[in-house]
C-alpha cells in the first residue's frame, strides 16, 4: 500500500516513458547484434554454445503423428482445438487436422482440449503408422466458458501482440516470489524488487511502460488503482497460486475495463472449472528466511451443478536488502453454480501485507561498500525505527452471471466490490512543526501514520453473438472509487502534538464509464477483419490534498479509443497488422504537483505488424510496432517538497521496436525457447528542471535545461530471454533460464551518469514429478537464482538539486541478490 500509493521525501519513484523516430532505429541491429556489450556475448555465448552440445546428441530415430479432431456429435472439424503429445503441443488449423514431427517412437499420453468440450486423453502408441488418428471431443453437458475473459483477451485471430502463459507454466515458477517474476521471461519485460529477492514489492516494465500504464485485470475486473493507477501485487500474495491463466497483451490491444493501456495488459484468470475433488499441498523455503506456505483444496462437481474451491497462503522472507522484511497472508474462496446453459460464481479474495519500507534504495557512495544498505527508519541515535512499516489490507468481492440463450448468443455480467484500508508508519528526523499545521520554527523527531481508506465498486457487462463468419462482443462496466486520506502524529520527542494528531484529511471521488463494440468478420478461408470501438467517460474530483488542503479539483474527460487490423491465417502462419488507440487520463499526484495547470492527458497511436509460424516441432515470429504519444506526462527532473516525480506533459514522444521470438522442440528430451527485443524510445524535446533550495531547503526556484532526442528513462534498447529444458529421463526436468537487459537511465537527460548497467543473469531450475496412487502427483522443485552472482540493479533514481548555488546529483540503486536459491515441495492428493 502507498498512500494515494505515493512514498514519502526520496520514496518510491513511478517512471513513464516513450518511443522514437523511424529514422533512429534503422541502426539497431548494427548497434547491437555486432556484440559490442560485454554481457549480451555471454548471454548469446552461453545459449549458443548449449545448444549446439545438446543437439549433436539429440537425433534418433523419429516418426511423423498426424490426425484430425473432430466434433463427436456433428463430426465437423474443431478449428483451435490444442494437442498435445508428451512435451509437443499443436493446434489445430481451420479443418481441425494437426500433425507432430520428429517424434521417437515408444508410448505416449495424447490430450486434446478445446473450449465447451470435455478433455480427451488417451494413451497411444507411436510407430511407422501412427498417421490419420480421429479424435472426437463431446460436448460438455456444462457450461464451462468465462465470458468475462472473452470478451476482454484477444482471440486466436485478433490482430494483437500477445503472449498466453497456461497453468502448468505457472507452477513451475510459483515457488515464493510475486506476480511480475512469472512473466520474467515474457518478451519485452523487466522486472525488479525493493526487497532484492522478489517478495514484497515488485516492479514490472513492457516495452519500457511500467505498471502505471499497464491495465491489469481480474477475470475481466479492473485492478489498477484508480487513483495512481499503479499495481500492487504485494496486496494480492500467492494470487499466482489461484490463476488458471494469463494473457499479456503488449501495445494498447483490445479494448478493456479499468484504466487505459499505454503499453501492454495482463489479464488474469482464476474462474476455473475443476470437476474431481482435490487437495493440494504447496511449501516452499529458500534464503534469506523465506518461508511460502500454501493449502488448496477443491470439492470437485457436487451433485452434477456446484463446485466449491479455496486457497490460503503465508509468505515471509527477511530480503536481501537490510531489514526488507516481508510477513504476506492471503486467501481465496469461489464458489459456482454450473448447468447446461447458465454459471454463477461468487469470488472471495483477500490479501494483507506488512512489510518493512525499502522504498529509498541504496546510495551511489554505499554500493561498494554495503550494497544492501537500507536508510529508513534511520533515527537520531543512529539506530533504526522498528516499525518503518507499510501495512495495508485489500478484500475482493466478485459476484459472475454467464449464460448462453444458444450457441450463437450469450451474456455475462459481474458485480464487484473491493475495500482497502491501510497505512505507512515513517520516523522522521528533526522535521519542523510548519509542515504538520503547526505555527512554529522548532522542530522535533517524530513518527507519523498516513492512511488510506478506500473504495472501489462496479459492474462489468458484455454481450456475444456468433455465427460461423462473424463474431459480434458488446460490453462494457461502470466503477467508482472514493479514496479517504488522512493521517496522524502518533508521537513526537519535544511534545507540541495532540493525542493521535491529525495534519491532514481529504478525499476523492472518481467515476468511470466505458462502452465498447468489437466485430471479428472471416473475410475468406484464411483473412480475417478485426475492428474495435470504445468510448469511456471519466469524472474525477479531489477535495484537497496532504499538504495543500484548501485546493480542489473537478476534471471530466470523454475519449474514443477505436481499433483495427487484418489477420491471415495458413498452413501454420500467421500474419496480423493493426492500428489502436488509447487515451489516459493524468493521475492524483500529477494535479498535486501541477498548482499553475491542469495536466493534459495522454494520447498513443499504436502501430504493429507481426508474423508467426507455428509447428508442432517448432515457432518463430517477428513483430514490428511503432508507438507514438502526444502529450506523454514525462518525468522532468524535479521533485516536489514530499519526494514525489513531478511529470508534464511533453508534446511528441515514441517507441519504435521490433521483437523476435521462437522455439524448438530438438528431440523428446530438448527444447529451447527465447525472445529478443531491439528498440529505440525517444523524446523529441525535453526541458529538465533542477530544484534550487536554500540554506533550509525550501525550494527558492529552478533552473531550466532543455534536451532534444534523448533517451527514456527505464527503457532499456535490448531485452531478451532464453529458456533451455532438459528431459533426461521421464519424470526429471532440467532449465537453464537467461535474461538479459540492456542499460538504462533513470531519468530522461540520457546522461550517462544517471544510468544503470546492462546486466546478464542466469538461473538454473529442476523440476522431479512423482506420481502414485496415494499420492496423485508429486513435485520436487529447486532453484538457483543468479548462478554468476551478478551484481547488479535493474532500477534506480536520481536525484539533481542545487543546493546553495551548488549543483549536486545523487543516483540510488535498488540492488538485485547474488545468488540464492528456492526448494519447493507440491504435493497433488
Amino acid at each position: 500500500m502507498n498512500l494515494n500509493r505515493v512514498m514519502p521525501a526520496k520514496g518510491r519513484r513511478h517512471t513513464f516513458h516513450t518511443f522514437s523516430p523511424l529514422s533512429d532505429f534503422y541502426s539497431v541491429p548494427t548497434i547491437f547484434l555486432t556484440f559490442k556489450t560485454k554481457e549480451m556475448k555471454h548471454f548469446m555465448g552461453t545459449m549458443a554454445a548449449i545448444i549446439i552440445s545438446l543437439y549433436s546428441i539429440a537425433q534418433t530415430s523419429k516418426v511423423s503423428v498426424s490426425g484430425t479432431v473432430i466434433d463427436a456429435a456433428t463430426r465437423k472439424p474443431l478449428p483451435s482445438a490444442s494437442i498435445k503429445l508428451g512435451n509437443k503441443v499443436a493446434i489445430a488449423d481451420d479443418e481441425g487436422r494437426f500433425v507432430f514431427r520428429k517424434v521417437a517412437k515408444g508410448s505416449y499420453d495424447l490430450v486434446a482440449t478445446n473450449v465447451g468440450y470435455t478433455d480427451n486423453k488417451e494413451r497411444i502408441e507411436v510407430s511407422d503408422t501412427t498417421k490419420g488418428l480421429i479424435i472426437s471431443l463431446k460436448n460438455s453437458p456444462l457450461f464451462l466458458q468465462a465470458l468475462e475473459i472473452k470478451a476482454l483477451r484477444a482471440g486466436d485471430k485478433a490482430p494483437f501482440t500477445k503472449t498466453n502463459i497456461t497453468k502448468e507454466d505457472l507452477v513451475q515458477t510459483n515457488i515464493g516470489q510475486d506476480m511480475p517474476y512469472m512473466l520474467s521471461q515474457t518478451p519485452s519485460t523487466v522486472i525488479s524488487s525493493d526487497a532484492g529477492n522478489g517478495i514484497g514489492y515488485t516492479h514490472i516494465t513492457i516495452r519500457g511502460v511500467d505498471a502505471q500504464r499497464t491495465n491489469v485485470t481480474l477475470n475481466g475486473i479492473p485492478y489498477n488503482d484508480a487513483e495512481d493507477q499503479g499495481v500492487y501485487f504485494v496486496d494480492l500474495p500467492d494470487f499466482t497460486s489461484s490463476l488458471s491463466s494469463i494473457q499479456v497483451q503488449r501495445g494498447v490491444g483490445t479494448s478493456s475495463n479499468g484504466t487505459g493501456s499505454f503499453g501492454a495488459g495482463i489479464n488474469l484468470q482464476t474462474n476455473e472449472f475443476i470437476a474431481q475433488p482435490y487437495v493440494e499441498l504447496n511449501n516452499s523455503f529458500g534464503s534469506f528466511n523465506t518461508i511460502k506456505n500454501t493449502v488448496k483444496v477443491g470439492s470437485g462437481l457436487i451433485d452434477d451443478h456446484f463446485t466449491v474451491d479455496a486457497r490460503l497462503s503465508r509468505i515471509s522472507s527477511d530480503g536481501y536488502i537490510d531489514r526488507a522484511t516481508s510477513d504476506l497472508q492471503s486467501f481465496t474462496i469461489s464458489g459456482a453454480y454450473i448447468n447446461k446453459s447458465t454459471s454463477v460464481r461468487l469470488n472471495i479474495f483477500s490479501g494483507k501485507e506488512k512489510t518493512y519500507q525499502a522504498w529509498y534504495g541504496v546510495l551511489q557512495d554505499s554500493m561498494a561498500t554495503h550494497r544492501t544498505y537500507n536508510p529508513e527508519g534511520l533515527e537520531s541515535n543512529g539506530s533504526f525505527y522498528p516499525n518503518q512499516t507499510d501495512n495495508y489490507q485489500q478484500n475482493h468481492y466478485q459476484l459472475f452471471f454467464n449464460h448462453e440463450f444458444n450457441k450463437q448468443f450469450s451474456f455475462n455480467t459481474a458485480f464487484f466490490y473491493t475495500p482497502g484500508k491501510g497505512y505507512y508508519e515513517s520516523y522522521v528526523a528533526e522535521t519542523p512543526y510548519s509542515n504538520y499545521g503547526i505555527s512554529s520554527q522548532d522542530t522535533s523527531d517524530l513518527v507519523n501514520q498516513q492512511w488510506l481508506n478506500n473504495k472501489f465498486y462496479g459492474q462489468i457487462l458484455s454481450v456475444q453473438y456468433k455465427t460461423s463468419k462473424d463474431q459480434v462482443i458488446a460490453g462494457g462496466g461502470w466503477t467508482t472509487y472514493e479514496g479517504g486520506h488522512y493521517a496522524y502524529v502518533t508521537w513526537a520527542q519535544d511534545g507540541g502534538f495532540t493525542p493521535d494528531y491529525m495534519y491532514y484529511n481529504n478525499n476523492a471521488l472518481k467515476k468511470d464509464e466505458n462502452i465498447y463494440a468489437k466485430w471479428e468478420h472471416q473475410l475468406t478461408n484464411h483473412l480475417t477483419f478485426y475492428a474495435d470501438l470504445q468510448y469511456k467517460h471519466v469524472s474525477y474530483v479531489m477535495n484537497g490534498f496532504d499538504f495543500d488542503p484548501t485546493r480542489y479539483v473537478n476534471q471530466k474527460w470523454d475519449f474514443m479509443n477505436p481499433k483495427l487490423g487484418l489477420t491471415y491465417t495458413k498452413n501454420g502462419w500467421q500474419v496480423y497488422g493493426s492500428w489502436a488507440v488509447g487515451n489516459k487520463e493524468p493521475n492524483r499526484t500529477d494535479f498535486e504537483n501541477d498548482k499553475v495547470y491542469a495536466p493534459s492527458p495522454e494520447t498513443l497511436n499504436d502501430f504493429e505488424l507481426g508474423a508467426e509460424k507455428r509447428t508442432s516441432l517448432y515457432n518463430y515470429g517477428a513483430t514490428i510496432y511503432y508507438m507514438n504519444y502526444k502529450n506523454q506526462l514525462v518525468q522532468t527532473g524535479q521533485l516536489d517538497d514530499v519526494g514525489n516525480t513531478i511529470r508534464i506533459n511533453t508534446p511528441n514522444s515514441y517507441r519504435l521496436g521490433i521483437e523476435l521470438q521462437g522455439g524448438v522442440v530438438l528431440s523428446n528430451w530438448l527444447n529451447v525457447t527465447g525472445n529478443l527485443t531491439l528498440s529505440q524510445n525517444k523524446i523529441k524535446q525535453f526541458i529538465e528542471h533542477i530544484g534550487s533550495y536554500d540554506v533550509n531547503y525550501n525550494l527558492i526556484g529552478d533552473s531550466i535545461v532543455p534536451h532534444n532526442n534523448t533517451n527514456i528513462s527505464y527503457s532499456p534498447n535490448t531485452v531478451a530471454a532464453g529458456s533451455i529444458n532438459i528431459l533426461p529421463i521421464k519424470k526429471l526436468q532440467i532449465s537453464l533460464i537467461s535474461k538479459y537487459v540492456g542499460s538504462q537511465y533513470m531519468d530522461n537527460t540520457q546522461n550517462k551518469a544517471r544510468s544503470l548497467s546492462d546486466f546478464y543473469t542466469e538461473d538454473a531450475r529442476m523440476v522431479y514429478t512423482l506420481k502414485g496412487k496415494l499420492v496423485k502427483e508429486c513435485n520436487l522443485i529447486f532453484q538457483v537464482y543468479n548462478i554468476f552472482n551478478r551484481l547488479y540493479s535493474p532500477y534506480g533514481n536520481n536525484y539533481s538539486t542545487i543546493n546553495e548555488g551548488t549543483f549536486s546529483s545523487s543516483n540510488y540503486y535498488f540492488p538485485m541478490a547474488g545468488t540464492n536459491v528456492m526448494a519447493a515441495l507440491n504435493i497433488k492428493l
